[in-house]
């Protein structure tokens, strides 16, 4: 059921109270606000569990998430960093919905102070972030969807730390690279130096990742940026 507008304030104040009392070495886990969002996202998996499809999956999850979001900002308002299940699963599942935006929010923070991610995922924060939004931009390109590149860009400021394989980080470098040259023409070249950065982005990927699939790409930077060079002599 739905939060009133004064539950939702309450609950973000509860939540950004709880946060800040609670130290970065221990866990929110006994916080009235935490423990009632741990106990909801329980019942939510539950129900998400009864669905098979991926499709159908992230549609409960878009559903769901406004029920989580009064906790979520009120503990990236005051939080000092202690360990949060609901927080980091939360920040997952803004991605598996396509809120990417809402996801390098919490992000920024569970990076900031170094949050394990729950024992079910396998991957560290760094790699699973960059990673999964990678892979979505990547699915959307390919159906010409075309995908933000804004979301790219702070995604590789975030990670760019982060240990990760390096045929994540080429998955990264690709969907950047093909974001930063999407629809340019010779006609449109994009800003001074677009075409450029584009191919340094793709010719990392592949220095990553041989296979990364983005060498027609490259070849279709390059060949975009003769086109568009002064001539010689000019």
């Amino acid at each position: 059921m739905a939060l009133s507008l004064a539950q939702r304030h309450r609950l973000k104040a509860l939540a950004s109270q709880e946060a800040a009392a609670a130290s970065p070495a221990v866990s929110m886990a006994g916080g009235t606000a935490y423990e009632m969002q741990l106990a909801q996202l329980l019942q939510h998996r539950l129900r998400l569990k009864q669905i098979q499809s991926n499709e159908g999956k992230a549609a409960l999850k878009l559903q769901l998430l406004p029920e989580y979001v009064p906790y979520v900002d009120g503990v990236l308002a005051a939080g000092n960093g202690a360990q949060d299940e609901v927080l980091t699963t939360i920040m997952i599942w803004r991605i598996d919905a396509g809120d990417y935006t809402g996801a390098l929010d919490i992000a920024a923070y569970v990076l900031q102070h170094n949050l394990l991610m729950p024992d079910r995922f396998e991957r560290t924060t760094g790699c699973l972030v960059a990673e999964e939004i990678a892979e979505g931009a990547l699915i959307s390109q390919k159906a010409s969807g075309g995908f933000d590149l804004a979301i790219l860009h702070r995604t590789m400021e975030l990670t760019a730390e982060q240990d990760m394989p390096d045929e994540v980080r080429a998955k990264l470098y690709l969907a950047t690279g093909r974001a930063t040259v999407a629809g340019l023409t010779a006609d449109n070249p994009g800003q001074p130096g677009q075409v450029m950065a584009g191919i340094e982005l793709l010719k990392r990927a592949i220095e990553l990742n041989g296979s990364c699939g983005g060498k027609k790409d490259l070849e279709g930077a390059e060949r975009l940026l003769k086109k568009i060079a002064p001539p010689t002599g000019s």
